[in-house]
């Protein structure tokens, strides 16, 4: 699986994205991104050069719910220039301004909230994840950690079957090896994490951000 590493606690990009992403980098880590709410543009244009030059993958995860927001945070992401989109549910906006979606993964089921909690039965995520692949997104950034209508693993098992051999994201609370081990087997392609890694809760004992990467990489 791909660890995707967020620059973020409690949904906003940290204060010290910029420094803290050469760390995040250094350690390892292929595959980094940010959110579209507590950085600035300036911010973000520099947290992705240093992605960038570092060979890495981006990722702008969409935090946005209303539908003039959602549009504000893809054109953001379009301009930027960032490898991949994550969230946001509304697919035909992100037509409108993306074009190719292959580099587009929405939230399938309701997500409300910020931070934000994802409401939907299993039968809703599996279809919103089948009707975004068809549409022509990569796949779907699936809150199953978030879920407030079922077991974060069933609603896994739903999307993974209507993504098919589509990427599937699963973001937001996973904090511990258990929980990667269980998206494993279930079948998740890559995972986020924010919070877990920055504040050390992730490898108790051990505040250092690289004790704290190193720790998620070897439950990869």
């Amino acid at each position: 699986m791909d660890f995707i590493m967020m620059l973020t606690q409690n949904d906003r990009t940290v204060e010290n994205a910029v420094e803290m992403v050469d760390t995040v980098l250094d350690a390892g880590v292929k595959h980094v991104g940010f959110k579209d709410v507590g950085a600035s543009k300036a911010t973000m244009s520099e947290i992705l050069r240093r992605i960038r030059k570092a060979g890495a993958t981006s990722y702008l995860e969409v935090v946005s719910t209303s539908a003039d927001t959602i549009r504000s945070s893809l054109e953001a992401g379009r301009a930027l220039g960032v490898d991949r989109i994550l969230g946001g549910t509304d697919v035909d906006a992100a037509r409108a301004v993306l074009g190719n979606l292959g580099g587009y993964f929405p939230f399938p089921g309701k997500p409300t909230g910020h931070p934000t909690r994802l409401g939907g039965t299993i039968a809703l995520i599996e279809e919103h994840t089948r009707t975004a692949r068809l549409a022509g997104c990569g796949g779907v950034d699936l809150l199953a950690y978030r879920a407030t209508e079922a077991d974060p693993i069933d609603l896994i098992h739903a999307a993974r079957r209507a993504v098919g051999d589509g990427y599937l994201i699963v973001a937001g609370s996973v904090s511990s090896q258990a929980q990667i081990r269980a998206l494993s087997l279930a079948g998740v392609d890559a995972f986020t994490i924010g919070s877990a890694v920055i504040d050390g809760s992730f490898y108790p004992g051990y505040p250092a951000l690289a004790d704290q990467i190193a720790s998620v990489l070897s439950a990869c």
